[in-house]
């Protein structure tokens, strides 16, 4: 079988890893332990990333007329490809995280969105957060209105109640004081019967 139908298959591999891919990082993945790399490859692949070691020119047959030609240049010395077709931003972010714990791990370069990245540019691609953290801030700052508009009706509501408990006592304490005058007036007619009392003797 002729070298270029054995290669044939791995091309069309990574032709179909990098097609509608919404970023392409490479690395160096030289240096790492038997351990390392298979946390690297967990990581990787909990974040839907898919993550593979290939030859050079396997990539570079690949790459030839796509998006990531730009990519050619950073093929020297033993490549690994991390691609991901959901989130842009998800390969720089793992393996520039990894890669701090991990300094054997070097990142060459990529493509993200259709812009290529030196691994500088890479590094700062990291920086940006997910699409599942910027959904989550910016649901946060709608109901952050909402949950604050809440409060305050519900402080108003606790206000009102206490106005309310405070005029209602209010009403009641005249009602309280009318009863001292009710009590001034039976003294008076009692003083009023011995006066009568007097009188009777004089008539007779």
């Amino acid at each position: 079988m002729a070298k270029v139908e054995l290669k044939k298959p791995v091309v069309n591999e990574i032709s179909a890893a990098i097609k509608d891919a919404q970023s392409v990082v490479l690395v160096d993945h030289r240096g790492l332990t038997v351990e390392q790399d298979t946390e690297l490859r967990r990581q990787l692949r909990e974040a839907g990333i898919t993550y593979k070691v290939y030859k050079n020119t396997m990539m570079n047959f690949a790459f030839k007329g796509t998006d990531c030609e730009s990519l050619t240049t950073y093929l020297a010395g033993p490549s690994a490809m991390a691609v991901s077709k959901d989130d842009a931003t998800a390969p720089a972010r793992v393996l520039c995280k990894f890669a701090k714990t991990a300094e054997a791990l070097e990142i060459k370069g990529g493509i993200v969105e259709g812009v290529v990245y030196d691994a500088k540019g890479i590094e700062n691609v990291s920086k940006i957060p997910s699409r599942e953290e910027l959904l989550s801030k910016l649901l946060g700052s709608i109901q952050s209105p909402i949950t604050n508009f809440a409060r305050v009706m519900k402080q108003l509501a606790d206000k009102g109640g206490a106005s309310e408990s405070a005029a209602e006592e209010s009403a009641a304490a005249p009602v309280a004081e009318e009863a001292p005058a009710a009590e001034a007036e039976a003294p008076a007619a009692e003083a009023e019967a011995p006066a009568a009392e007097a009188a009777a003797p004089a008539e007779e």
